[in-house]
C-alpha cells in the first residue's frame, strides 16, 4: 500500500501525465474535429466526396494494400532467416533493418530519385521498357515500403526466438515438409504477432507523407494520396477541406488502434498459453 506521505507527489505525477497527454494528443485531436465540422456536416461531406479527395483515399488504400502484402511476405521471410539461419553478415543485416527508423523519410525519397532518376542506370533501364517509376505509383510504393519494412520483421523476430524450434523439429521428424511445417506449425504460432506488425504497417503507410511527397510529384488526381491532398488543401487555404480529409484519416487511425490493441492482447494471451503448456 502506498504511504500517505507520497499521495501529493502521486497526484502531481498523474496530473503531469494527463497534462502532457492532453497537450500532445487530446488538444490537437479535439481541435481537428472542431475545425473539420466547423461549417457543418454538409461542408464536411462535400469536401471528403470531392473527386480529388476520393482519388486520394483510393490511391492511399491501393498503396497500403500493396505494401501490406509485400511486407507480410518478405517481412516474414526476413524474420525467419534472421532467427533460424546463421550466415556471414547476419548482424549487419539485422542492424540495417532499423535504418528507416534513423533516416528521414524525405532523405529516403531523395535516395529513390538518385536510384531511379532518368540519368541513372536503373532509370534508363525501366525507361527503355516504358515503365515510369518516379512521379508514379511504383516510386510511391517503394518509398512506403522503405519506411514500413521494419514493423513486421521487428514484431516477428523476438516472437520466433521465444517460440524456439522444438515444435518445428517434431513436425519434421513426423515427415512434414518445410511448407507444411510453416503452414501448420509456425504460422499459427506467430499469427497474432503477424497481425500486430500488419496493423503497424497499415497505420504507417496511411500516414506517410515526406518520402511520398518527394517521389510522387504531388500531381492532382494522379499521384496525390490523402495526406498529400491534405497538404495541398492547406497550402491553397482550403482549411475546411484539409481538416475534413484529416478527420477521415483520424477516424481510420482510431479503428487501426482498436485492431492494434486486439492483436496485442491476443498475442500476449497466446504467449502466456504456450508458456503454461511448456
Amino acid at each position: 500500500m502506498t504511504p500517505s506521505v507520497n499521495a501529493p507527489m502521486r497526484h502531481v505525477l498523474i496530473a503531469t501525465v494527463w497534462l502532457y497527454f492532453g497537450v500532445l494528443l487530446l488538444g490537437p485531436i479535439g481541435y481537428l474535429g472542431w475545425e473539420a465540422m466547423r461549417e457543418g456536416l454538409g461542408a464536411f461531406w462535400t469536401e471528403i466526396t470531392r473527386p480529388e479527395a476520393l482519388h486520394g483515399f483510393l490511391l492511399t488504400v491501393e498503396i497500403t494494400a500493396i505494401v501490406l502484402v509485400m511486407n507480410l511476405i518478405f517481412g516474414t521471410i526476413t524474420a525467419l532467416v534472421l532467427v533460424r539461419q546463421r550466415f556471414i553478415g547476419r548482424a549487419m543485416l539485422s542492424g540495417m533493418i532499423d535504418l528507416p527508423f534513423a533516416v528521414s523519410p524525405v532523405i529516403a525519397g531523395f535516395m529513390l530519385i538518385l536510384l531511379f532518376g532518368p540519368a541513372t542506370l536503373l532509370g534508363s533501364f525501366f525507361g527503355s521498357l516504358g515503365v515510369k517509376v518516379l512521379f508514379a505509383v511504383p516510386a510511391m510504393v517503394l518509398a512506403t515500403l522503405f519506411v514500413t519494412f521494419p514493423f513486421v520483421v521487428r514484431e516477428l523476430t523476438p516472437l520466433l526466438q521465444m517460440l524456439g524450434t522444438d515444435s518445428e523439429e517434431a513436425a519434421r521428424t513426423l515427415g512434414a515438409t518445410e511448407w507444411e511445417v510453416f503452414l501448420k506449425v509456425t504460422l499459427p504460432s506467430i499469427r497474432w504477432g503477424l497481425a500486430y506488425g500488419a496493423t503497424l504497417t497499415v497505420a504507417r503507410a496511411i500516414g506517410e507523407f515526406g518520402a511520398v511527397l518527394v517521389v510522387s510529384g504531388n500531381i492532382l488526381s494522379v499521384t496525390q494520396t490523402a495526406t498529400l491532398h491534405i497538404y495541398q488543401n492547406y497550402v491553397d487555404f482550403n482549411y475546411v477541406g484539409a481538416y475534413a480529409v484529416a478527420g477521415v484519416l483520424l477516424a481510420a487511425s482510431f479503428l487501426i488502434l482498436i485492431g492494434l490493441e486486439i492483436a496485442r492482447t491476443r498475442a500476449t494471451a497466446s504467449l502466456q498459453e504456450r508458456e503454461k503448456i511448456a
